[in-house]
């Protein structure tokens, strides 16, 4: 796996938490986007700060059933209050035009006041196209990306590294029938 490690160890300084920045890890599938925002998350935990993470399909998920529950402003609010919120796997999908809406009000509810750390398998020069309205997209992005550390990290997927190994043909019993344990 590439990626800027000077970069990254800086980052848990935790400087940028304390100034309200945002970071951004942006890379293919399966080179460590989730654990790096995973583990600057438990480092702004050990250092006193409120943090939650959630995968992005399952907050929207979210800001929608509370929207049909009439208690939107309530869900946001949860979503506005912490000092960190990490957004995992941002860019799966196309955003619908109410997911756009919800998510540019997270973003920019949340700037200037808390950080944010989004992970994507796109990179940000993609983010627009998710967007049902460009124009939103733009403000959204203009705020939370220009604010941002944007780590990219390439490679293989740690994923398949770390698999277990394919069997090596068809097991064959012993010829007396038993089978060992």
């Amino acid at each position: 796996m590439h990626y800027d490690r000077t970069r990254v160890r800086d980052l848990f300084r935790l400087d940028w938490l304390a100034a309200q920045e945002n970071v951004i890890f942006c890379g293919p599938v399966g080179v460590g986007k989730s654990w790096f925002a995973e583990a600057l998350g438990y480092s702004a935990c050990r250092a006193g700060h409120r943090v939650r993470f959630i995968k992005v399909a399952k907050l929207l998920l979210a800001l929608r059933q509370a929207r049909a529950d009439h208690a939107f402003e309530r869900e946001l609010r949860t979503w506005l209050a912490p000092d960190l919120l990490i957004l995992d796997d941002f860019g799966l999908r196309k955003l619908t035009a109410q997911e756009s809406g919800d998510f540019y009000d997270v973003l920019v509810e949340r700037d200037r006041r808390a950080a944010t750390v989004i992970t994507s398998n796109r990179a940000v020069d993609e983010w627009v196209a998710l967007f049902d309205d460009p124009i939103l997209a733009n403000s959204a992005l203009d705020r939370f990306a220009h604010r941002a550390h944007q780590i990219v990290l390439e490679g293989p997927s740690l994923r398949a590294a770390r698999a277990p190994s394919p069997a090596r043909g068809p097991r064959r019993p012993p010829k007396d029938g038993v089978q060992g344990g």
